[in-house]
């Protein structure tokens, strides 16, 4: 399956909600430390052994950790940046008019974006400034900064259902449950002892949301009762960085470690690791699965690789 190099460091790679062949990919230079960024967007030739082609890419002075797709225009891209930026691009401008918008609202280092996948009008920044915020397209400022968290903010996550909930996931060893229509979190989940990297909703059942910790374990959770998890996946080496459900099988999910793997599980059976893919030789830390193509997988890390290919075939096979 094809492979695209990219110059700096892969740090988050997201498929398009709206086009099966397309993705965006962030990376950083110099691991993310200091020094500048790209975001590429790459498409896939319907022949496999073909290579993964370049649409466009877009330069940035720091670092980009994250990226989203727009749920809501097919050409808008929403990046999170290390000098704490979140910047706006639209692939139908031509590039010196990108990006179209650029926030700077947080003290550090955006982590992470996440679109709203319900309503399609806001999206999420998640920062090492302990906060979240919510933003539209089309307000100057951020809608409301969410401050509760003792520490960095890596993750936040839309639920699949419920427009108005989302998850964040913090170094301070929680996840806290969020209604924007509420004045403080609804729920706070003392989900690891260690730093929690990662979050995601399960795409069938909307209470049910997994965690990846620096433990080196993936937690699933049901909020209806979170005094025990409902599963506890181990067999990472190191850190998980980043965890996702798929889209397609309620029971299936995918992270990604510094231990270089990238592992699918399915957390309803007891031998729960599905299969592990070692493809990448540095730290894996991005991952997706297509929404449009059910298996189609995608992973990037420090390695400068991204590496797109079928659940349950070799990434490296040509």
């Amino acid at each position: 399956m094809p492979v695209f190099k990219t110059p700096f460091n892969g740090y988050s790679v997201k498929f398009s909600p709206f086009y099966e062949n397309r993705l965006a990919v962030a990376t950083a230079q110099n691991f993310g430390i200091l020094g500048n960024g790209r975001l590429h967007v790459l498409d896939l030739s319907p022949d496999p052994s073909l290579p993964i082609s370049e649409l466009i890419s877009y330069d940035t002075a720091d670092g980009v950790y994250d990226v989203t797709w727009s749920e809501s225009h097919d050409s808008i891209l929403v990046a999170a940046v290390a000098d704490g930026s979140v910047k706006l691009y639209d692939l139908a401008l031509p590039p010196t008019s990108n990006p179209i918008r650029s926030f700077h609202e947080h003290s550090r280092e955006v982590h992470s974006v996440d679109y709203n996948p319900v309503r399609r009008d806001s999206f999420l920044s998640s920062s090492w400034d302990d906060t979240v915020k919510l933003w539209t397209l089309d307000r100057p400022t951020s809608v409301r900064t969410f401050k509760e968290h003792a520490y960095c903010v890596y993750s936040s996550v839309w639920n699949p259902r419920h427009a108005d909930v989302f998850a964040s996931a913090s170094g301070d060893c929680t996840v806290r449950i969020w209604d924007v229509r509420e004045p403080g979190s609804t729920m706070i989940l003392p989900a690891h002892e260690f730093e929690i990297l990662a979050c995601d909703w399960n795409k069938y059942d909307d209470c049910v949301i997994a965690t990846a910790s620096v433990d080196k374990s993936v937690k699933v959770w049901d909020v209806r009762n979170f005094r025990v998890p409902v599963a506890v996946l181990n067999g990472h080496g190191y850190a998980v960085r980043k965890v996702k459900f798929s889209p397609h099988v309620r029971n299936l999910m995918v992270s990604c470690s510094y231990d270089m793997t990238v592992c699918v599980w399915d957390f309803m059976v007891e031998d729960a690791l599905v299969s592990r893919y070692d493809h990448h030789t540095e730290f894996a830390v991005g991952v997706d699965f297509s929404v449009l193509v059910e298996g189609l997988m995608a992973s990037t890390g420090w390695d400068e690789l991204v590496y797109v290919w079928q659940h349950g075939t070799d990434p490296r096979a040509p």
